[in-house]
Parts: C-alpha cells; structure tokens; sequence
C-alpha cells in the first residue's frame, strides 16, 4: 500500500491531516501512474492498491472518500472486492467507481447492485474522472464537516449537562448542610420538628406533615406545615394505611392516587421507629433525585430528632434526681430532728423514768426508719447493678402474706387503718425467696397506707390460676394521674412533688417491687381511675398448689438472744469515736469486758496484750484498713481463734467477698441489729464453731 499525494510525493506536511484519501485499485502499475497524474489537480492523498486483498487492508486501516476500482484483476476481480467492501461497516457507504475497458449491461446492473456509483470507461478522459473525484471528495469533506458539527453539538451537550449537574450537586449540597444546620440548632423537640417542616416545604414538597410514634407503636400526633384547615390533618383513607404499612415495615413507601404523591419517609433511630415524615404533591414531583433528597433530610432529622429526645431525657433525668437529691435530704433530716430534741430532753437535769423511755423509744424508731431508708437505696442500686440474686426456696402463699402482714402490720395501725385480706382455699406454694418477696407485699401494703386516709380500708386479695398466683393490694386513697401512669414503677418517680408533701419518701418502693417481681419470673402492674379514686397493684408470680404434705407450716416463735453466761473479752475497733464508745458502753452494760482501738496497728498492739475471744472491727480504717488488721489478726497467736466479726458501712457484695477471704467469720452492716449481735457474743467460741462446720 502507498500512500502519496497527487503529484506522486509521499504525502506528509501539516496539510496532510485535512487532506482526504482516494483509493485507486489497478493491478497495472502504470495506470496508477496515470491516475496520479490525473488527481494531482485536486491536491489530496492518493492511496495505490495492486489487488483486492491490498485494497482490502487499506479499507481496515484507512478511511476513503471515494474508490477507483479497476473490474478485471487477477486474483479477486473488482466485483468481488466491492462485495467484499460493502460488508464492512466502515466502507458500506463509501463511493464505489469501477473502471473498465468494457461494460456489458448485466456486468453492470450486478455493480450497481453492489454499492457502485459509476462506470468510467478506460482509457479514461482526465477532465473527467477529476470533475467525479472531485465530486465525492466534497461530499466527503461535507460529511466529514456535518459529523465534526455533529460531535461538537454533542459535546456541548454533555458540557451542558455536566455543567447543570455540577449546579444540581451544588444546590442540593447548599441545601442539605442549610438543612443539616437549621436541624441542629436546638436540641428542643418542638423547635427541631417546626425547623423540619419549614424544610422540607417547598423544597420536597408542596405540603409536609411529620407523625410522631408512641411507646406502643401507634401514631400519636400529626402535625401539618402548612398548616390546613383541619389540625391534626386529615389523611385520606388509602394514604393513612400506607403510612401504617411504612411504619410497620420501617421502609420508604410512595404513595399514590389521582395524579398526587406522598413519599414517607420513616424517621428511625437505631432499630426503633420514632414517626414518618410524609411529603405531598403531584406524582411528576417525586422523580429519582427527589425522592433520594427527601430520604437523605428524613434521615438527617432523625438524627436531630432523636438527639433532641436524649438530650430531653437526660434534662428530665437530672431534674429528677435533683428533686431525688433534695427528698434524700429531707427524708434524712427528718429523723435526725426527733432524734436530737430526743437527746436534749434525755440530758436534762430532772427527767423522769417515764419521760426517759419515751426519748429513748423515739430515737429507736428514727435510728429504724433512716435505716429502712439506707435500705431500700442500696437495694436498688445493687438490683439495677444486676448484684442482687434471689435464694429460692418453697414458700407457702400463706406464710408470705403472714410474713408481710407481720412488717406492715405496725404501721396500719398508727394510721387507724384496717387490712382485708383474702386468700384461696386452697394451699399455693411459690419457688421464691421468701425474704425479698416479703419486701414486695410489704412495700405495696406501706404504700396503700401511706396514701390512703385514717380509718380507711387497704384490699390485700390473692387468686390462683393457670399456673401463677396474683397478688393484689388494693386502696380508696390518693389515686394516680393518668399522665404520671406510665412513669409509676420508675426509678425516683414520684407524682407530688409539692414542697409540703405529706407523704415523704424517696420514690424507690415500687421500683424495687418491679425489679424483685422480675427477678423472681413474674410482672408487676398498677391500676386507678384517677386522682383520689384509689390505686390497685397488681403482682402475678409462677406458682403451683401445694401437695398435702406442703401446707401451712406455723412459724417458729420469735428466738429471744441468750446472754452471755461468762464475762467475754471484746475488742472494738473503730476510727468512729462516738461509735466505738456507745457500743462499749452497750456491751459493758450486759457484762463483757470490753477494750477499743481506732486504728489497725493500736489494735494489734492491743490484742496481743488483751487476748480477745471476739473482734469487732470496722473495714474503713486510716492508714491500714480492716481487711489487712483481719489478715494479721489471724497471724498473732492471741487473737488467731477469736470470732472476727466484720461491722461496717459497707454491705455491698465485693466487700463480703474480701471479707471473707480477709478471715472475718461474719460481715454485719450498720447499724447492727443488737440483738442478733448480743446474741452471737454469748457464746462466740460456739458460734464461730458452727460458722466453721
């Protein structure tokens, strides 16, 4: 293949890109000479093939405006090579011209059937074949033009789209972060929901309404932007259930009906569902990019909705426990004041025996109450903790409610009050533990008579059925809000919080019952109809009916402490000066003798001269704490055998744990009970003895 230009030079040059070819196909060399000769007028690149194979290939490189193709060749005929031309795509277009020294009329109809524009008789007349070559190279170069146009408008097309795109991102981008931004700036709900809604109209929308999800997973408001003639707005029937369907699927749902659209949007928050947002207008509206901008505000305002929700809760929850924290103060500086008028009467100079036993019987029943108080608090801190197990043990339904009518019976009384209770014919037992399940009626029946009047009547029934018992308490008293029901069993919760309330407390009773309740497999539930129309808690537990030999057991008659038979050795170890004195002056006043230290190595020194047969020894010491004086206790030979009984502050389960690895044979709380304490030191070798087995 060769490549030259008209007058037979290579063609090459900065020219020769705007140049078009001419394809000549001769197997003669010199009518290639010849026809070079011819075109050289027209200035363009010449392109010699000597076969149909050559001309073939020229064909797959090059791109031709027109083709001069001689009929007869050896090898393939001209014929031949035009069919074979017209099958590739990138010449089934392209100029055919055969030439030949004769043209029958069927060599010639079979030509034009394959593509060809012209027969040039040979010899051929230069004027010409210049004036049809130059004919189609024209043609080609205008083509060429028409295509080049053709890309350039395509081009600007694309530039053109690209550009508005660009400008699309831009805006949807702008959009987005003055979304994001207005969504951010308050953490209140109101105000995040109104930014919301101004928002989305008309951006997303023409209309927009936001409904907001309960705790029970129903819609409980709607609120329109703007705002329609009917507030909470209406929805139409199919739409209402499509917003159902999407909540209940938690998923994108488009709704549609007469030429108008709602896209809802859910608005979620983690795994949970907190409302939808629903986005109306005419169905041509939501296109793709819409809908995916509704999506992405949909999910930016759940982000900001459920920021606003925690930061509401934790403002409530600090609300609450400042209130908590005030009622503790309270509710602790209550018994100190009887306590100390109790003291100051008791220091007087002429108090009668009479008068004496009264201070002494009010300052007991303080010192009992701050102690229920301290209780009930590190109960629930250990139970919401998940450090409190229940010992299970089978329990006859009528020794529990004996149990708890025996705690409560006391304060029923002071308020003049009367308790009914009802139980089934039939013996239950429940796999519980009996302790903490006494706590639980105990707690309902104290709370019945907190609330209910003097003179009035507190309900105690219990029922059996399918497997579970259930226990209620009811009363005429107080009653309960409807809007502070769902908050009844939480944690500090309570419903007057008035500065003269009458009724005190710290709002932990009923969440301790719920938590021991729970624990034990059962539920908790409480009923009223409204202020001042009672209350009624409801507790239902697993039980079973007790076979014969399981019924009621009568209780054992409460032991009374034994005293000590022998002056015992006691040595008191305590940093609490007024602490350790007191109990020495208990302890000598029932006949022991009785030494005290308020630091670990004093008490070391001490025991080692004193030979102790019982240590009382408080964990929270300066320098060396109780668990390292119990260690070394258990080291010297005069006190390795003495009962090492643990009397602290602390009553958390860590502690009892060291306690016991630090050697102590018992881990008592303060304030202890006297006379279990009285008890264990009558005979303390019998008792460690015991402890032991």
């Amino acid at each position: 293949m060769t490549i030259t230009s008209a007058n037979g030079r290579p063609a090459t040059g900065p020219g020769t890109q705007d140049k078009v070819n001419i394809l000549v196909v001769d197997d003669l060399q010199e009518k290639h000479v010849v026809f070079r000769t011819i075109l050289d007028e027209l200035d363009q690149n010449v392109v010699s093939a000597r076969s149909g194979k050559e001309a073939l290939r020229c064909i797959l490189e090059m791109e031709f405006a027109v083709i001069l193709l001689d009929v007869n060749m050896p090898d393939i005929d001209g014929l031949e090579t035009a069919s074979l031309i017209r099958q590739y795509k990138k010449s089934a277009q392209t100029p055919i011209v055969f030439i030949t020294a004769y043209v029958d009329e069927l060599q010639a109809q079979r030509g034009y059937a394959l593509g060809a524009v012209d027969y040039i008789p040979s010899p051929v007349v230069p004027e010409v074949l210049r004036s049809k070559v130059r004919v189609f190279v024209e043609l080609f170069r205008m083509n060429r033009q028409l295509q080049l146009r053709v890309e350039e408008r395509e081009q600007l097309a694309r530039s053109e789209a690209a550009r508005a795109a660009a400008e699309d991102a831009i805006h949807r981008a702008d959009y987005l972060a003055q979304a994001s931004q207005l969504l951010s700036r308050s953490l209140d709900t109101q105000q995040t929901i109104d930014a919301l809604l101004d928002v989305a109209v008309p951006m997303l929308g023409q209309r927009a309404i936001l409904a907001q999800v309960g705790d029970d997973g129903a819609v409980s408001t709607l609120r329109a932007h703007p705002v329609g003639q009917a507030q909470p707005p209406l929805l139409p029937p199919g739409l209402e259930a499509a917003l159902h369907g999407a909540l209940a699927h938690k998923q994108f749902s488009l709704w549609e009906e007469g030429g108008q659209a709602a896209a809802i949007c859910p608005l979620l928050a983690g795994a949970s569902i907190r409302g939808a947002l629903l986005l109306l207008g005419p169905r041509a509206d939501f296109d793709t990019a819409r809908i995916a901008l509704a999506r992405e505000v949909a999910g930016r305002a759940s982000i900001a909705l459920e920021n606003a929700r925690l930061y509401a809760a934790v403002q409530e929850a600090d609300r609450r426990k400042n209130e908590f924290l005030a009622m503790l103060a309270h509710e602790l500086r209550n018994p100190l004041a009887p306590i100390r008028n109790a003291v100051h009467i008791m220091q007087g100079s002429h108090v009668d025996p009479q008068k004496m036993t009264w201070a002494r019987d009010v300052i007991s029943r303080q010192a009992d109450h701050m102690s229920r108080l301290i209780d009930d608090l590190l109960d629930v801190s250990r139970i919401v903790q998940g450090k409190v197990t229940v010992k299970r043990e089978k329990l006859t339904l009528a020794s529990l409610m004996e149990r708890s009518i025996e705690a409560s019976g006391p304060r029923i009384a002071a308020h003049g009050q009367q308790l009914e209770v009802s139980l089934p014919d039939e013996p239950i037992v429940i796999d519980g533990d009996g302790m903490r399940l006494a706590q639980v009626v105990s707690n309902l029946i104290n709370n019945a008579a907190k609330f209910s009047p003097g003179g009035a009547t507190i309900h105690l029934s219990a029922g059996y059925a399918d497997g579970e018992v259930r226990l209620s308490v009811k009363d005429q008293g107080a009653g309960i809000a409807p809007e502070f029901m769902p908050h009844i069993f939480d944690l500090f919760a309570q419903a007057d919080q008035s500065l003269d309330r009458s009724q005190g407390g710290l709002g932990i009773g009923l969440t301790l019952v719920k938590h021991l309740v729970e624990l034990h497999g059962g539920r908790v539930e409480a009923r009223s109809d409204g202020v001042g129309r009672g209350t009624e808690v409801v507790v239902c537990l697993p039980a079973q009916p007790a076979v014969p030999e399981q019924g009621r057991v009568a209780p054992a008659p409460a032991a009374v402490p034994p005293r000590a038979t022998a002056s015992s050795r006691i040595l008191v170890v305590d940093d609490l000066a007024a602490s350790a004195e007191t109990l020495m002056t208990l302890l000598e006043m029932e006949g022991f003798e009785v030494r005290i230290a308020s630091e670990g190595m004093a008490a070391l020194r001490i025991a080692e001269e004193f030979h102790p047969e019982v240590v009382l020894l408080d964990i929270g010491l300066p320098g060396m704490n109780g668990f390292e004086v119990a260690h070394r206790l258990r080291k010297q030979p005069a006190s390795r055998d003495a009962l090492l009984i643990a009397l602290t502050g602390y009553g958390e389960a860590e502690s009892r744990n060291r306690s016991a690895e630090a050697g102590f044979d018992f881990h008592m709380v303060k304030p202890a009970d006297v006379n279990l304490l009285l008890s264990m030191l009558a005979n303390p070798q019998d008792v460690r003895k015991a402890k032991v087995a």
